[in-house]
């Protein structure tokens, strides 16, 4: 048969016959096993040497098949008869993968022989030791791996760095050369999985965890200077609202910081170095999100950090904020390479406030320090995150698992935007406010001000897609404006009857604000800071209800979120917190329902209204108790809020802790499960148990009626206000709070 070759098929077929051969060459070079005439006392690396050479082999074997392969795939497949190189290949792969099976085995044969030498051979008086023992071992030291119980997994990560040590470079970076005795010394004094070597023990891990020799009391400032020291090092549009955010409220913050440092019931606290890292503004993820806030994207977040940055300022905290994510890898000390080593000193951060990508961040570059210092972290996360969602085993196990959650931390370093989450810590945000420097006469001529006026809450144009009858009625009674972000080029799809003003800055977008009367939701964005900020401006919240609710079950955009909430309208903080005349919620496909909400609004005369744990002085008193009394770095069970606050509840059938405690003027405290997470709490409820079993179940503690079965919690990660079942009455911690302020108990404030 003759086949006529391009030259590109000949070079194809030499390189077919190199692999071939080279192939055949490493089946029949296995080497003998050593003989006694040998010297004895050599080290399993100075004899696993030929092992690398098979392993050198095998990566040249796997690179000629990688070659061979991707000139299989350029191949001029039309000039070839009958399909004969392609079975050819298919021949040569064939042999290829029984080769490469039987070099395996007889690599696996030699290891183990080489490992029975090194354990019972002698070391001869004249034999020199091995160089790299001279490096990481006493002077009569075996790298041997050790057996002890203490460290059951120490084999395994042997095993494991010997097969991987050049997948990062961090391992060399910390002296690991592939050798038994770096691997030993690394897994001894780096990580902490085998038993220390030379003296050393586990408290001089380089990245653990330092005891400060002195602690300094955080004290009240009056000025956000280092706050704008802080940021001037990082650029961009988000940085640019943040920074503008904090300057045109910085009166507001004095002499909220002043009122506070004036108050008798401040809390003392340690002064913290306080890491402040939006994850989402950082790598790829940032330069999404910084093109879209050019564009009219979500604001909200940014809100937040600002707000947040300007309260640890003034609270006397020492500030680092960063959006870069190779700064990030300086700052937290991370080895050079991919992360998978852990951070070359302890963390100098007390606190670290992140985001979600910010998590995946850290964990990227920590490696085994992640665990360690993860109750550092507090993670902003505007919708929240459900105790069933956050433990990675269970969500796994139980439907649970979403894009986001399964970080297996403690659900109250979670910090919401809004109180709707009780699991988590409510941060929030800083409202807009009506008045300018405490002057009342300003309230009055705001109030005066306002006009027959709608804004319409949507900045971009996919917002409208379907409200356009709903609008309509609205504009019947009201001149309408809008916000929407238009690219240049691009014709409006806005009804004819909206005065667009294009996207606005904050400021402008506020002044506008101040002189309407109506500030109009179209369903999107939830439960955004905008309604709260129109409010304390005096404008009335019109906003659709949802029927059904929306929830992970029904909408995409909840859809993936780790929570089971159902949201009863665009901002149900707003319409449940909040409520009439403030805030209206309609039927918007109801023509007649909207039109009569608008002529109601119209003839009601509305003041501004800020909720308290929506001004400076809430947003400071929360994180200064935050950060004075949420340790969740200590081993011993949570004592904030102490358990005079609790008041205990027994549910009806299919009911959350959440709504349980909501139906008493209460909410639930999961800081405070641990006190009902026992049989006696049960026997004080006069419940009669005919068991009582302890499970990892987030509906836990409950009790059954069927059976009278009583059920603990077994695992505190799963104690959950969330969560409700047909089958279980759940047994809550409730607790008051003060007014405006639903984060705090009465019975906790300093």
């Amino acid at each position: 048969m003759h086949v006529a070759l391009r030259p590109r098929s000949g070079c194809l077929v030499l390189c077919l016959c190199l692999s071939a051969f080279t192939l055949l060459l490493q089946s029949l070079w296995v080497p003998a096993e050593i003989t006694s005439e040998e010297p004895a006392g050599r080290s399993p690396e100075e004899q696993g040497h030929r092992g690398l050479g098979f392993r050198r082999l095998a990566l040249r074997l796997e690179a000629l098949s990688t070659q061979v392969q991707r000139l299989s795939r350029e191949r001029d497949v039309p000039q070839l008869t009958k399909d004969d190189l392609s079975l050819l290949l298919q021949s040569f792969r064939k042999d290829q993968l029984g080769l490469a099976r039987l070099m395996e085995k007889e690599l696996k044969r030699v290891s183990m022989r080489l490992e029975q030498l090194s354990r019972h051979q002698h070391h001869q008086p004249n034999t020199p030791p091995p160089p790299e023992a001279l490096i990481h071992t006493g002077p009569k030291e075996k790298c041997e791996v050790p057996t002890d119980r203490a460290y059951p997994v120490c084999a395994e990560k042997v095993e494991f760095l010997r097969a991987r040590w050049q997948s990062d470079p961090c391992y060399a970076f910390y002296g690991v050369d592939g050798t038994t005795c770096s691997i030993l010394t690394y897994l001894s004094q780096i990580e902490d999985f085998c038993p220390p070597r030379l003296g050393r023990n586990h408290s001089a891990l380089p990245w653990h965890q330092e005891n400060h020799s002195y602690t300094k009391k955080a004290e009240i400032r009056t000025t956000l200077s280092p706050l704008h020291a802080a940021i001037r090092n990082n650029s961009g549009p988000a940085v640019t609202f943040i920074r503008s955010r904090v300057e045109r409220m910085s009166e507001r913050w004095k002499q909220a910081a002043v009122r506070m440092r004036q108050s008798s019931n401040q809390t003392d606290s340690t002064q913290m170095k306080v890491l402040l890292y939006p994850g989402a503004l950082a790598g790829s993820a940032g330069q999404r999100f910084e093109a879209l806030v050019e564009r009219g994207g979500p604001l909200g977040e940014l809100v937040q950090w600002a707000d947040l940055s300007a309260s640890l300022t003034l609270l006397g905290h020492n500030l680092t904020f960063s959006t870069s994510q190779q700064q990030l890898h300086s700052l937290i000390g991370a080895a050079p390479g991919r992360g998978s080593c852990p951070i070359q000193r302890p963390l100098i951060f007390d606190l670290i406030y992140t985001d979600y990508h910010g998590l995946a961040h850290l964990q990227g570059a920590m490696g085994l320090a992640f665990l360690h210092y993860q109750c550092r972290f507090r993670i902003l996360d505007s919708f929240g995150t459900e105790p069933a969602f956050n433990l990675g085993s269970y969500a796994r196990s139980h439907g649970y698992k979403t894009l986001w959650g399964s970080w297996g931390l403690q659900p109250l370093q979670y910090m919401t935007m809004f109180p709707h989450t009780p699991d988590n810590s409510f941060l929030g945000f800083v409202s807009e406010e009506a008045v300018k420097d405490g002057k009342e006469e300003e309230l009055e001529s705001d109030s005066n001000r306002k006009n027959r006026i709608a804004v319409v809450y949507g900045k971009q144009d996919y917002m409208w897609k379907g409200k356009s009858e709903y609008v309509e009625v609205i504009s019947e009674e009201l001149e309408t404006h809008a916000t929407v972000y238009q690219p240049p080029g691009l014709t409006s799809n806005l009804p004819s009857f909206i005065r667009n003003h294009g996207l606005l800055t904050q400021e402008h977008f506020l002044r506008l604000l101040r002189g309407a009367k109506v500030f109009v939701g179209l369903g999107f964005p939830f439960e955004g800071p905008a309604p709260i900020e129109a409010i304390a401006l005096g404008c009335v919240f019109l906003q659709p209800r949802f029927d059904p609710p929306h929830s992970s079950e029904n909408n995409d955009f909840y859809k993936g979120k780790p929570t089971t909430r159902q949201i009863s309208s665009q901002h149900p903080y707003a319409e449940k917190l909040i409520g009439k005349p403030h805030v209206w919620t309609v039927d918007v496909s109801n023509k007649t329902e909207v039109r009569e909400a608008v002529r109601a609004i119209l003839r009601t005369e509305v003041k501004p209204f800020t909720p308290r744990e929506f001004t400076c002085e809430g947003m400071l008193e929360r994180v200064l108790d935050y950060i004075a009394h949420q340790d969740f770095c200590s081993k011993s069970l949570p004592t904030w809020p102490p358990e005079c606050a609790l008041r205990v509840h027994l549910g009806p059938l299919g009911q959350s802790c959440e709504s349980v405690c909501q139906r008493s003027s209460l909410v639930c405290e999961p800081a405070l499960f641990h006190h009902l997470n026992t049989p006696a709490a049960f026997t004080r409820l006069k419940i009669g148990c005919s068991s009582t079993r302890q499970e990892v179940n987030h509906l836990f503690p409950a009790y059954s009626p069927w059976g009278q079965q009583c059920g603990l919690q077994q695992d505190p990660l799963l104690f959950s206000c969330a969560g409700s079942d047909l089958s279980q009455r759940r047994l809550c911690p409730c607790r008051a709070h003060l007014p405006g302020q639903v984060a705090l108990s009465p019975d906790c404030l300093s």
